[in-house]
């Protein structure tokens, strides 16, 4: 219980650290954050296959693991449909609309889609501690607070150029890191009581994870030019993830 509440504050801190170099860096060049983004694509994408999907593989059976990946998916898919993509903005371009109030209406928007696709994510942290594995749900949370750090980054220059003060900025974005805090306790929590749906929550977190790789995160690096450098990148997110894995787990 104390390891996943630790673990918690550390997955929504990323978020918090991502939002504090957000205020440092309010112009973030499109390809430093395609890379930075294509990285933490790659953390997650091994974090979700090594420290969720494979667990599950080995605490149930293949059918179980494989309802369970596509139901991460189908959740995620409709949180889509009531909440913008990540890359619908990204606080670069801002020319498109000219009053503050539509422009903070958008800006919202994307916040609140954030803050949702941080829910999934703190319950795959959490749930991998319900799994004797201490090791790979280490892992799993490396890789979500690895991502959270850009995302965190990409939140505050929207809000600012919509003319939200600085110090309201600050509370907002993080408060979609404090979303993945609350997500961790009720992961853990959930397969706490019931050590019997661990195979499928494992593999339900793992789905929700290689869907937000796909559809959010890829399409985004790829969409300014530099989807070569971020592909590179993802890769070496990848293999970051499993030397970690190797040496560690």
């Amino acid at each position: 219980m104390q390891l996943a509440f630790i673990t918690a504050l550390g997955v929504g801190g990323a978020t918090i650290i991502g939002v504090l170099l957000g205020f440092l860096f309010q112009k973030i060049p499109h390809e430093f954050n395609d890379v930075v983004l294509g990285f933490a694509a790659g953390v997650m994408f091994a974090a979700a296959v090594i420290g969720l999907i494979i667990p599950s593989l080995n605490e149930g059976n293949i059918w179980v693991t494989l309802a369970g990946i596509l139901s991460g998916a189908i959740f995620l898919n409709l949180v889509d449909r009531l909440t913008p993509h990540l890359h619908h903005i990204t606080g670069m371009d801002q020319e498109a609309h000219s009053e503050k109030q539509s422009q903070l209406n958008r800006v919202m928007l994307f916040v609140l889609a954030i803050a949702i696709h941080n829910l999934p994510e703190g319950i795959a942290a959490g749930v991998g501690f319900g799994n004797e594995n201490i090791s790979n749900a280490i892992t799993v949370a490396v890789g979500i607070a690895l991502q959270n750090i850009p995302e965190g980054m990409v939140i505050v220059s929207p809000l600012i150029i919509a003319g939200v003060p600085k110090l309201r900025v600050f509370f907002i974005a993080s408060f979609t890191g404090v979303i993945e805090i609350i997500g961790t306790m009720v992961g853990f929590g959930a397969v706490s009581v019931a050590t019997a749906i661990l195979p499928f929550a494992l593999a339900f977190a793992g789905g929700t994870m290689i869907y937000v790789v796909s559809d959010e995160m890829i399409p985004e690096t790829h969409s300014h030019g530099y989807e070569r450098q971020a592909t590179y990148a993802l890769i070496f997110g990848f293999m970051t993830m499993l030397l970690m894995d190797h040496y560690i787990g």
